[in-house]
């Protein structure tokens, strides 16, 4: 049996804005860049009765039996899509869970999109839209991992080319909770990305947006305060963001160099906690 070698990347929120909420599940905008940072995921078909999934890596520890792969095999199970065929995947988990960088949300996406392209399914758009948000809401954007834009409305424009950044992508240690973050929300702003456009990828749009879970990530735990507060201080980066729900930061360069030397700061100051130096793709 053939062994195939994807790539999921890691996912970076360059702005967030929360609209309102939807009976349980908030209206989010976001403007949406990918890392070069991803997890390797190894996928073999089997001759047995059930599917293998094994997490291995870093930051494989912590993973629950039932997470985003499991839930999409269980799907397209249920819809008898695979036509009893069985699957061996392997992920190698490079991306911290936790951190508000769609790891495991980008391992479902990635996986449905290879079955797709594959023809191991055979199903049409409107079905894999549908599929991606019963794992899970930002499963969408992993579908197609380049830059977009997601408004409040659920609709996604796609650019290319746009702009890159060297990236500093640091995770304390300690994760934050999606559920927890998004149940203290309280304020809804105004919609600021119904007309998306390419501009928007632009530095000085950029500078202007914000996360608007930072504060409330920030009430919780004052230690991301800190963490952004250098991290704007070193080798001047054109802002500093948190990624998703947290508990990543990003510091976004214009050029590598800098980017690398603010990655030995940040090593020197905080030798327990993760980071990685990437870049946009």
């Amino acid at each position: 049996m053939i062994l195939t070698k994807i790539k999921s990347y890691a996912k970076l929120n360059l702005a967030l804005n929360i609209t309102g909420k939807n009976y349980s599940l908030h209206k989010i905008e976001t403007v949406v860049a990918f890392a070069s940072l991803h997890d390797e995921i190894f996928i073999k078909k089997i001759k047995s009765k059930f599917h293998k999934i094994l997490f291995v890596g870093r930051f494989s520890r912590n993973i629950n039996r039932q997470n985003t792969v499991s839930k999409l095999l269980e799907i397209l199970e249920e819809k008898n899509y695979l036509k009893n065929k069985k699957f061996k995947i392997k992920i190698n988990k490079k991306i911290p869970i936790k951190a508000g960088l769609g790891g495991g949300s980008m391992n479902a996406a990635s996986i449905l999109s290879y079955f797709v392209k594959k023809k191991i399914i055979k199903i049409n758009k409107k079905e894999i839209i549908l599929i991606s948000k019963l794992i899970g809401s930002d499963v969408i954007l992993g579908l197609n991992p380049t830059n977009s834009i997601l408004n409040s409305n659920n609709k996604i424009k796609y650019y290319k080319n746009c702009k890159k950044f060297y990236t500093l992508i640091v995770k304390p240690n300690f994760g934050c909770s999606t559920k927890e973050i998004y149940s203290k929300v309280r304020k809804f702003n105004k919609p600021k990305l119904n007309n998306p456009n390419r501009k928007m990828f632009n530095l000085d749009f950029l500078k202007k947006m914000s996360n608007s879970l930072e504060p409330i990530a920030f009430t919780q735990y004052n230690k991301l305060r800190v963490i952004k507060l250098f991290l704007e201080k070193l080798s001047n980066p054109a802002f500093v963001r948190m990624s998703g729900s947290g508990s990543a930061m990003v510091a976004y360069f214009q050029s590598k160099q800098r980017c690398d030397y603010a990655k030995k700061q940040f090593n020197k100051k905080y030798k327990n906690y993760w980071c990685i130096a990437s870049k946009t793709i």
